[in-house]
């Protein structure tokens, strides 16, 4: 093996600690929310320099998270490739590494963004990394809708980037996030429930069983819906979004409902991977209203 296959290799799996495709998602929701704290394009440059800083301080709180939960995901099928559960990188290694990329984060935020942004991003990398894996996910079922609130936080943080505020508005987007996670996360546990008996960690479908499992999908996702109507009802959007929220709503709805009435882990496995879809697309279809709205 070369010299440069070994740091490729290596620079893999520490991109692999930051758990890149979750972290798209999140700074793509952060980036929406830069867009929408202006009737005009945002700067740029703030832009650029908000994006990289909350996707560095995203992935410092990812690796802690792979770091903390280590030998859970040793026992999962699902996680036992990652860098840390099969030996490759080390512990002090990983800190290093989240502290480096989570110090640059804040200092990029704090000199070319404003210390609003980088202290309610610092927060939120404190309330996943800390609060959410360390304290609530080994402790209660509810941790997912408890901790939640950390991961719901990307448009607050690319509001406040723009704006240096953080309205009503944004928190109505945080509210939207929070209420997805929980059908989003659960129908991922539902057909990974075997892998999660194996963790030990108390997850609703190993603590409640499937059928009350199902029926809270259900359930959060008709909340989710109606939340989703907000941004209308106040105004902050029009006729392209109400719209796209009421089809991709329907369509959620109509895999939540199969979930509970008609259950498979094939169909949960699609509902996961279309919650993933309709939060990419909801917030899509905000931008696309903010500036073509009639």
């Amino acid at each position: 093996m070369t010299t440069l296959t070994i740091h490729s290799n290596r620079l893999s799996q520490y991109w692999a600690l930051t758990k890149p495709r979750v972290t798209q998602l999140a700074v793509f929701c952060a980036v929406i929310g830069m867009f929408l704290a202006t009737p005009d394009l945002p700067d740029w440059r703030v832009v650029v320099a908000g994006t990289i800083g909350i996707w560095l301080l995203a992935g410092a709180a990812f690796a802690v998270n792979c770091l903390v939960e280590r030998e859970i995901d040793s026992r999962m099928a699902r996680t036992a490739r990652r860098p840390l559960a099969r030996g490759e990188i080390t512990a002090a290694q990983t800190l290093l590494f989240s502290g480096v990329i989570g110090g640059i984060g804040m200092w990029v935020l704090f000199n070319f963004v404003n210390p609003l942004t980088m202290w309610l991003t610092f927060a939120t990398f404190v309330g996943y990394a800390v609060i959410y894996t360390m304290i609530l996910k080994p402790a209660t079922p509810q941790n997912i809708v408890i901790g939640g609130l950390s991961g719901a936080m990307p448009p607050a943080l690319g509001w406040a980037a723009v704006a240096n505020d953080v309205p009503m508005q944004a928190w109505i987007l945080v509210l939207i996030i929070f209420v997805w996670t929980p059908p989003h996360f659960w129908s991922l546990a539902m057909y990974r429930r075997d892998d999660y008996a194996k963790s030990g960690l108390p997850m609703l479908p190993v603590t409640h069983g499937p059928e009350f499992t199902q029926f809270h999908i259900w359930l959060y996702t008709i909340v989710l819906v109606a939340t989703t109507m907000l941004p209308y009802a106040v105004q902050m959007s029009g006729l392209i979004y109400l719209a796209s929220a009421a089809v991709l709503g329907g369509i959620f709805l109509w895999y939540a409902w199969r979930i509970w009435r008609h259950y498979s882990d094939l169909l949960a496995r699609k509902t996961f991977a279309y919650s993933i879809v309709y939060l990419s697309l909801l917030f899509a279809a905000l931008l696309v209203d903010h500036y073509f709205t009639f």
